[in-house]
């Protein structure tokens, strides 16, 4: 298989608005389940501890994003009238795609006409549930706003993007799914570019009782994933894009990349023991055919992100399909850790797997592994002592014996259809020649459909920056001028470095000051 870089990364997941904040989540061991919000449901009135108790929830916890209803639908070009009966889900994946190619640094108007694939994982339809309860109120948006697929094609419909626009739905495997699925189409040379993404939200109570009839939901709402009192999973939800190129493309455009992609494969259980039981040699072959795909050997793989939903059957049947695999021709001085982002953030169903790719994306680009949390007493049906294979409970170095690193993800969905893909850290990137001209000055142009937002903006920019002085001015400057799309309202500064812009950008966050760095009429300049 070709290798596909990651160029772009853009998320909202519990307790993390975006990959920085999800990396700072992550490097310490964060955990981010809660109480469910008053504002979704009236848990109180659901909740019985005793499971598969009839029209009850046996959990009052879950992962939960924050302001999930805010949205900007003039943005968007999207009417007020119809942005009420849009899913949530979409909206979402709107305002994460648009984060996603600016991390990028391509602006979403360059991509219009474009060869550009849309793949979304998505699932859930609590939103259609909750506005079709009052008839009288449907109208004509409910049939754009709450159809799953549009949450890939409204995408690419405001991009004017070209390129195949799908949704797909395999349960907790869409993620991985719509990643392999991309990287076909950018392989065949169908898509030039592809944005990636998955997303679910918890909106209304149904779906949560389901999972609780069927004994599903962990009791303290915690993923407890390999730990001998496993006893389930607690719900998360989420949404991950990721912008996809060939890595041949990418490097030759000169693109940021944060890693990259050397080979997927999807499988399917068919006739097993049962429709929603984990099957151990389906999960073997579909990680064999990725590493086969990616022309990498086992041994060379230093780290796993597995499904690890946290259950006593699905736990060790996991383990025991890495090890039969990943152990051949690994000597014990080349070790292998295993852990699950569950562990931080709950199951994200249709999205779990872009959560787990991002948190290995930005595991590589740290050169360290997270911790993996609620592990106390390892499950006596997984056996690990005496083997290269270990569960991280402190975060630690990445350390490997011969570069690069490589890692595997694992997602299996409950009706059977498997997913696994290996990636492998960012290649060296040699820096180009122009970048290394010095400048007395350099110029950051900002600018936002209102000044509000322009403002925000402003203060977005202040705050990254201040824990990172040791940023390139030239790159932010570049990026921010030609990686954006430009509006009518604008902003302007000068540094001669870092810090200086830090100080400019913290005056025109204030309450007065863009009175004087703010220049509407001087949009004949960008």
């Amino acid at each position: 298989m070709e290798p596909i870089a990651i160029v772009g990364i853009g998320c909202r997941f519990p307790g993390a608005s975006s990959p920085e904040a999800f990396w700072h989540l992550l490097h310490h061991g964060i955990d981010a389940i809660s109480e469910i919000p008053t504002e979704r449901w009236d848990v109180d009135s659901l909740y019985d501890p005793e499971p598969a108790t009839p029209g009850k929830m046996s959990t009052r916890y879950g992962g939960f994003i924050e302001g999930v209803d805010g949205f900007d639908p003039s943005f968007f070009g999207i009417s007020p009238r119809e942005a009420e009966r849009i899913d949530p889900q979409q909206r979402v994946v709107l305002k994460v795609a648009w984060e996603a190619l600016e991390n990028a640094g391509i602006a979403p108007s360059n991509l219009s006409g474009s060869q550009t694939g849309v793949f979304i994982g998505i699932g859930n339809y609590d939103y259609g549930i909750l506005v079709s309860k009052d008839l009288d109120r449907i109208n004509a948006y409910d049939g754009t706003g709450n159809t799953l697929g549009i949450a890939a094609n409204r995408l690419s419909y405001l991009l004017n993007l070209r390129g195949p626009s799908l949704a797909i739905e395999t349960s907790c495997s869409s993620s991985l799914v719509a990643i392999h699925l991309a990287c076909r189409s950018l392989q065949n040379a169908e898509s030039d570019l592809c944005l990636v993404g998955a997303v679910s939200l918890m909106l209304s109570p149904q779906q949560t009782i389901i999972y609780s009839q069927a004994r599903m939901m962990a009791a303290d709402g915690h993923c407890k994933t390999f730990d001998a009192s496993a006893d389930g999973y607690v719900r998360g939800e989420g949404c991950g894009i990721v912008v996809l190129k060939r890595l041949a493309d990418a490097v030759r455009d000169g693109d940021r990349i944060q890693a990259v992609i050397r080979g997927s494969a999807i499988n399917q259980d068919g006739l097993s023991n049962g429709l929603t039981a984990p099957n151990g040699p389906s999960q073997q072959a579909v990680i064999r055919q990725a590493l086969e795909n990616a022309g990498v050997e086992p041994a060379q793989i230093s780290y796993v992100e597995a499904h690890g939903t946290g259950t006593s059957l699905g736990d060790p049947i996991e383990v025991r399909s890495l090890k039969a695999v990943l152990a051949e021709g690994r000597s014990t001085e080349q070790p292998c850790l295993i852990g699950s982002v569950k562990t931080n953030i709950g199951h994200l169903e249709a999205a779990a797997g872009m959560a787990s790719l991002l948190k290995v994306v930005l595991a590589l680009q740290h050169k360290q592994i997270p911790a993996h949390l609620h592990l106390k007493e390892l499950n006596p049906y997984i056996s690990l002592s005496g083997t290269p294979f270990a569960i991280p409970t402190e975060l630690q170095p990445w350390t490997v014996s011969t570069e690069p690193r490589l890692a595997g993800i694992s997602s299996f969905g409950f009706g059977g259809t498997n997913g696994h893909i290996i990636v492998e850290e960012a290649p060296l990137q040699i820096q180009n020649l122009k970048d290394s001209i010095e400048r007395p000055l350099h110029l950051l142009s900002l600018s936002a459909k209102s000044e509000q937002g322009l403002q925000d903006l402003a203060q977005r920019y202040e705050a990254f920056l201040a824990p990172h002085p040791e940023l390139s001015l030239a790159d932010i400057c570049f990026t921010a001028s030609t990686g954006r799309s430009h509006f009518e309202h604008r902003l302007a500064v000068t540094a001669e470095s870092v810090e200086q812009l830090q100080q400019q950008l913290n005056l025109a966050g204030g309450q007065n000051g863009l009175e004087c760095l703010y220049y509407k009429e001087c949009s004949n300049l960008w």
